[in-house]
């Protein structure tokens, strides 16, 4: 079963290549179980022990099952995660060039470690807004290159003498790609030539692009005993695939399980498909009155409701150790970590703390807490936003893992194992 579940991670990362193709992933995997999509501008009827799924932007989605009808008294059990890793995002009229060198113009999108994202081969992909029969409607179709055709070079030591002892990079000047060398004058618009070629339409047709970089290595595990997962986008798609399958093999008979996947957590959430947008807090309304809920009875559902914010957290690093709190120290192997800190910024309180707790000591599942040290300032997640919008009890945890936000991060196997686990106890109560 472990090996089942850690290679149907591997590929689902593989194949998520974008927002939209993470997505479309967990699209395709909750079809082939039986899950049945729900139109937002339509009627719903909802049945118990049906299973549905909505989305927003074709990059966030919420699934559900109905394990019970009676959610006034029984809750929902919500995990959410985001599908958005950080990176680089190709410009408009991105086209550049540099003696005869032809690049790409692009922007970062979050928080990535940068110099990790040169010399590796990158290709492209995201979405294309296409002329469709309305003007408000424009055709929507996704994208992936799928073949390494731009590389970020590094500047060569003779030319840096000093970049070993670190060079800070100007994302507008030296992180942007190579796509081609080319003698003669160049014509048109290289890279949506390509996409429509990709795609099989003319170029005209195509409206605008979301095209993010990502790196062409595959998925793969590493390690004396392969105890490690190294991959792209680990942050966060590991959380949504442990999420995913927990939700897939849930027996629960109880309230209602909700996976929710959100965009934009890495830019801060404020979007009409992020956690800071009413799109959690109207599915679930929505489903409360697909099944004869009234306000009150919706409401009421909500104080009988948790949410698990499900983001990676931070392993010690060997290499590092003294950036560790020096009490509460991350170890691989050791399980899932709850995320506390005194600011807020992450929503675990001794509540929540030993409602997961007590769940992980009932099912045999190690766990573990994380703390930033008390001069490092952290991350946040989606926790915050869900929680202060739903008035949900709520806890942050995550599958600890090293080189976070790295064009290729570092996971220990059994803690993914771990999470997974932890998330199907809870779905299953």
């Amino acid at each position: 079963m472990s090996n089942l579940l850690v290679n149907g991670l591997l590929s689902f990362l593989d194949k998520s290549t974008s927002m939209f193709h993470a997505a479309d992933s967990v699209i395709q995997k909750l079809e082939s179980e039986g899950f049945s999509f729900l139109d937002s501008a339509s009627n719903w009827e909802l049945q118990e022990g049906g299973k549905y799924y909505v989305t927003s932007n074709h990059s966030a989605v919420i699934a559900f099952t109905v394990n019970s009808t009676s959610i006034e008294n029984e809750g929902f059990k919500i995990v959410g995660a985001h599908t958005d890793v950080p990176g680089f995002k190709i410009k408009p009229n991105p086209q550049m060039s540099t003696e005869s060198y032809v690049k790409l113009n692009t922007e970062i999108y979050g928080g990535p470690i940068v110099n990790t994202w040169l010399d590796r081969p990158l290709s492209a992909a995201g979405r294309v807004a296409l002329k469709g029969s309305h003007p408000l409607h424009p055709t929507i179709q996704l994208v992936d290159l799928e073949k390494p055709i731009l590389i970020i070079p590094n500047l060569a030591i003779h030319m840096n003498r000093e970049v070993n002892n670190g060079v800070k990079l100007n994302p507008q000047k030296e992180t942007l790609p190579i796509l081609t060398y080319m003698k003669e004058k160049i014509e048109g618009n290289l890279i949506l030539e390509e996409v429509a070629k990709k795609l099989g339409v003319a170029s005209s047709d195509i409206l605008e692009m979301d095209l993010f970089l990502y790196p062409v290595e595959k998925s793969c595990l590493v390690g004396l005993n392969e105890e490690f997962i190294s991959a792209a986008r680990l942050d966060d798609l590991s959380m949504v695939y442990s999420g995913l399958d927990a939700l897939i093999n849930s027996t629960s008979t109880c309230g209602i399980n909700v996976l929710a996947c959100f965009d934009n957590e890495e830019v801060g959430s404020t979007s009409k498909q992020g956690a800071n947008s009413p799109l959690l807090n109207h599915t679930l309304e929505r489903i409360a009155m697909a099944l004869g809920k009234s306000r009150d009875e919706y409401l009421r559902s909500l104080a009988m409701s948790f949410i698990i914010s499900a983001d990676v957290a931070h392993l010690l690093h060997p290499n590092y150790p003294e950036k560790s709190d020096p009490t509460n120290k991350v170890l691989p192997g050791n399980g899932p970590a709850i995320k506390l800190t005194a600011g807020c910024s992450y929503t675990t309180d001794s509540d929540s703390f030993g409602v997961f707790a007590n769940l992980c000591a009932s099912n045999n599942i190690p766990y573990q807490v994380f703390v930033n040290r008390s001069d490092e300032r952290g991350g946040s997640t989606i926790g915050p936003v869900t929680a202060s919008h739903l008035g949900v009890r709520s806890i942050d945890i995550g599958t600890p893992m090293l080189s976070m936000h790295s064009a290729r991060e570092l996971m220990a196997t059994s803690d993914f194992i771990h999470t997974t686990s932890a998330m199907a106890a809870f779905f299953n109560l």
